[in-house]
C-alpha cells in the first residue's frame, strides 16, 4: 500500500519556541489515521502544514509521493477544531459555495449537497440560516463543507465535538464508508475510545515531537502488563504459584498477572490442574487512554 502522505524531519518554530520538533511519519493510502496529544502539542501546526496553510521552517511534506504544492489542496478536505461559516447565509447556499470553491459546478455542488444532507437526514434545514442551527447540526454541515467535493484526505480535528451519541455514530460510520470508498483520514482527536474504533494507525504528540506510533493493535501490545482475565463457574481457583498474582476478583472472574518468566499456558496448566471449570481465558491489554496517560506524563516530567 502506498503513502498518501509523508513527513520527512519538519519542524515549525514560534517565537523561539518549537511548535513542531523533527517530526516524521507516513499515511498509508485508504486508512483511518489517528493524530493524538493534549492541547497544544503540536498536532494542528502539523494539519496546518500538510494543507498548506503554513510552511515548514525544515523538512519536506510530500502528498502522493510529490512534494506538496498549493494545487494539492483542491484533493483535500478540512474540517478544523474552530468552525467557520457565515452565520447569516442559507445551509445550501453555504454549502454549495464552498463546494464551488473546491472545483465543483453549481449544478454538481447543488446535486452533492443534497445527497450528504439526506444522507445525514438534515435535509429539512435546507433553508434554514445558519445562525439558527445547535451546535450539532452546525457539526454535520461543517462536516458535508469538507467531504463534498469527494477530497482523497480527509482531515477531522474534533469532528464529534458537540455531537449527541447517535449523531456521533453516525458520523463514525459515513467516516468508515468514505475510507472503504478510497478516501484516506486523518483524525485529530482528545478521545481515545473513538480512536480504538476506527483509527488503524496512530502518531502521540507531545511537545512538538512524537513519542509514540504505530499501528493501534501494535501499541496495546506494546504496552502489555501481562494481566489475563479468568472467568470460571464453581469455586474459585488459587494461585499458590508465585509465578501468577492475583489482582482483583469479583463475580466469577478474577484479573490474574502473569511474571515475565511465566507463558499464558502455564496458568491455563495451573487452572486446569485443580479442576477449575474455566468458561473465559483472555489477555487485558491496556487502553490507548491508559498509554495515553502514561506517555504524556512520563515525558512531560523529563
Amino acid at each position: 500500500m502506498s503513502n498518501i502522505v509523508e513527513l520527512k524531519n519538519i519542524s515549525k518554530v514560534y517565537l523561539k519556541t518549537p511548535a513542531v520538533d523533527n517530526v516524521s511519519f507516513v499515511v498509508p493510502e485508504q486508512s483511518i489515521f489517528g493524530m493524538l496529544g493534549p492541547n497544544g502539542s503540536g498536532k494542528t501546526t502539523t494539519i496546518r502544514m500538510i494543507t498548506s496553510i503554513i510552511m515548514p521552517d525544515s523538512g519536506q511534506v510530500l502528498f502522493g509521493n510529490e512534494m506538496l504544492k498549493r494545487n494539492h489542496t483542491s484533493q483535500m478536505g478540512y474540517m478544523p477544531e474552530e468552525r467557520g461559516l457565515y452565520k447569516k447565509m442559507k445551509v445550501w447556499e453555504q454549502l454549495v459555495y464552498l463546494a464551488q470553491l473546491k472545483g465543483l459546478s453549481a449544478k454538481d455542488a447543488k446535486k452533492k449537497v443534497f445527497e450528504w444532507m439526506e444522507r445525514l437526514n438534515i435535509k429539512d434545514w435546507w433553508n434554514k440560516r445558519v445562525e439558527e442551527l445547535s451546535k450539532g447540526m452546525g457539526q454535520k454541515i461543517q462536516f458535508v463543507s469538507t467531504v463534498v467535493h469527494d477530497p482523497k484526505l480527509i482531515i477531522l480535528d474534533e469532528p464529534f465535538s458537540g455531537l449527541d451519541p447517535v449523531n456521533a455514530d453516525l458520523i463514525k460510520n459515513e467516516i468508515m464508508r468514505l475510507r472503504d470508498e478510497g478516501a484516506t483520514i486523518i483524525f485529530s482527536t482528545h478521545r481515545m475510545e473513538q480512536v480504538e474504533e476506527i483509527c488503524e494507525s496512530i502518531v502521540l504528540y507531545n511537545k512538538g515531537k512524537i513519542i509514540l506510533d504505530g499501528k493501534v493493535e501494535e501499541v496495546r501490545k506494546r504496552f502489555r502488563q501481562h494481566n489475563f482475565s479468568v472467568k470460571y463457574e464453581g469455586s474459585a481457583p488459587t494461585m499458590s504459584d508465585f509465578r501468577f498474582k492475583v489482582q482483583s476478583t469479583t463475580d466469577h472472574e478474577m484479573i490474574v498477572k502473569i511474571a515475565d518468566d511465566a507463558q499464558p499456558k502455564d496458568l491455563l496448566r495451573t487452572l486446569i490442574n485443580q479442576d477449575c471449570n474455566v468458561i473465559g481465558f483472555n489477555e487485558i491489554l491496556p487502553s490507548l487512554n491508559e498509554i495515553f496517560i502514561q506517555q504524556v506524563t512520563t515525558t512531560t516530567h523529563e
